[in-house]
């Protein structure tokens, strides 16, 4: 076997090296005569294994990220003390939530309570599976997986409000409703912009969307749809309830809103969402408007993830210089502006289509 040419295709043209593995693992395994479906099960393991373990990591380093970038704006210096250039502080955090005491709200419905933080957490792992991070590096590369995505990221409001009205709390119960109404006002736009890049590359595969943009940057879809791209980004913020419109954790309103009853490890598994949904949504963006993977010499996967983490480093740009704005503001700015740019733009794009 040449060494160079499989270390080539590990970095370049990852979903060849995979497959081979998997036809050969199938092989060995029906030798032994036992079920195949038990080599499946074992491999869809990994996978969830392998997501848990990035989304936990990920989330580490993007948080330690943000404390950075944010002290740059302010000018400061941000975590420092633990560990070399503060790289530890987080980890140190992390160990300090796990070990606090997990309290339950007196008169709580203990069963929603519970449930809420796994929801949210379910629904962020499940979009995992169709983000396309390199050449053939997908868990499922299903048909309808831009409309999967949408489905599963959903499910989220039902965590939110669950959490909202499990916790027999005042505030937790406003900060519920505000952030279900915020997602579906937000998620309107959203779609529709995600149509006009789906009626663009003709397909719902996220590989296809991704295949469709290929060569130079000029076929990537931001240049026919900046406004898309823009949209979607506020949208997107919007939905992952990041600042300016951080309305449903309002400290100065709400305490920290549909979370402020959670301790502990329940408290961590919403921070944990909140920026692996920040990642998913600068992912999609990556995918969708900059080419995702593609790129000149640098393995897909390197290139994926600086795509992905300049949209990260936009979406924190925006949450230190805003301020947070009113909640009446919040829901009209949805609807009557922008609904009514991305329908616009979806009918432009239609037209363009079929003139063109």
């Amino acid at each position: 076997m040449d060494f160079k040419k499989l270390l080539w295709d590990l970095f370049y043209d990852t979903g060849k090296p995979l497959s081979q593995f998997y036809a050969w693992a199938h092989n060995l395994w029906m030798q032994t005569g036992l079920p195949g479906f038990i080599l499946d099960v074992f491999f869809q393991l990994v996978i969830a294994v392998v997501i848990a373990v990035f989304i936990a990591l990920n989330a580490i380093w993007i948080i330690y990220y943000e404390r950075k970038f944010a002290a740059l704006l302010q000018i400061r210096k941000g975590p420092n003390r633990v560990g070399p250039f503060g790289l530890f502080q987080t980890v140190a955090d992390t160990v300090k939530m796990l070990l606090k005491e997990d309290i339950n709200p007196d008169k709580s419905d203990i069963l929603t309570f519970w449930a809420a933080p796994f929801i949210i957490f379910a629904a962020s792992f499940g979009v995992f599976l169709v983000i396309p991070f390199g050449n053939g590096l997908i868990a499922g590369d299903v048909n309808i997986g831009m409309l999967y995505v949408l489905a599963i990221s959903g499910l989220a409001v039902i965590g939110i409000l669950s959490a909202g009205f499990g916790s027999n709390s005042k505030y937790s119960l406003i900060g519920g409703l505000r952030s279900a109404a915020q997602v579906i006002s937000y998620e309107i736009p959203m779609v529709l912009t995600v149509l006009a890049v789906v009626m663009l590359a003709g397909s719902l595969k996220m590989s296809d969307i991704v295949a469709a943009q290929t060569g130079n940057p000029l076929k990537w879809y931001f240049i026919p749809q900046i406004v898309g791209l823009v949209l979607f980004l506020i949208a997107g913020n919007a939905e992952i309830n990041r600042g300016p419109f951080d309305l449903p954790e309002a400290e100065s309103e709400l305490v920290s809103g549909f979370i402020t009853e959670y301790s502990g490890m329940k408290f961590a598994m919403f921070f944990l969402a909140e920026y692996t949904n920040l990642f998913l949504t600068s992912a999609l963006a990556a995918t969708l408007f900059l080419g995702g993977w593609q790129g000149p010499f640098l393995p897909p996967v390197v290139w994926f993830m600086l795509k992905t983490y300049f949209i990260v480093t936009i979406l924190m740009w925006a949450r230190w210089t805003f301020p947070r704005i009113r909640v009446d503001h919040l829901m009209a700015f949805s609807w009557k502006i922008l609904l009514p740019i991305a329908l616009l733009n979806l009918l432009i794009t239609a037209f363009l289509i079929k003139v063109i």
